[in-house]
């Protein structure tokens, strides 16, 4: 009999994603389902999950690239499951709604699987925590002519909402 165990896995660089990924485990475990929340550089195995969930930060536009290596080295073990994709990013915190952009940026995931339900999450933007002094003068300066607000814009009722609706998806 497959495995109900559910992988719940992401790529975060400051943490938001991480905690995106933590929710919906909490959701998901909420309905009933057996969870696992793990970065993918973490996960070995997909032998052991009946289904997947995955994850990860956009920068430029793209899911980061170890995320992108995790859904290509996996594809044929994810086709073979139920899987679910999301993603969380401060684009959609902006003012004009960019929801369809966003969501084209999955585009490249979609090619290497299909996924059963997709998440699009706001990321919390905290300038302190990027590393590159050039990449906080530009948030700082987008922060001062209102581009954004600097600060957690995650919608944990979405995020639950979002986990809930996969668990009849995923099991």
């Amino acid at each position: 009999m497959p495995s109900q165990k559910i992988l719940v896995t992401y790529a975060s660089r400051l943490g938001s994603t991480a905690g995106v990924a933590q929710a919906l485990g909490q959701a998901l475990t909420g309905c009933g389902a057996e969870v696992d929340v793990l970065p993918m550089e973490a996960v070995r195995d997909l032998a052991p999950y009946g289904a997947v969930v995955a994850g990860s930060a956009i920068r430029g536009g793209e899911w980061l690239p170890e995320a992108m290596q995790f859904v290509q080295k996996n594809r044929a073990a994810l086709r073979q499951k139920p899987f679910a994709s999301f993603l969380v990013c401060m684009t959609l915190a902006m003012k004009a709604d960019y929801r369809q952009q966003v969501s084209d940026w999955l585009g490249p995931v979609r090619q290497q699987v299909r996924p059963v339900s997709e998440g699009l999450f706001t990321g919390a933007l905290d300038i302190s925590k990027i590393p590159s002094l050039g990449d906080r003068i530009k948030f700082r300066m987008s922060v001062a002519f209102g581009v954004w607000k600097e600060g957690d814009h995650r919608d944990w009722a979405a995020i639950r909402s979002w986990g809930e609706s996969l668990y009849p998806l995923l099991t």
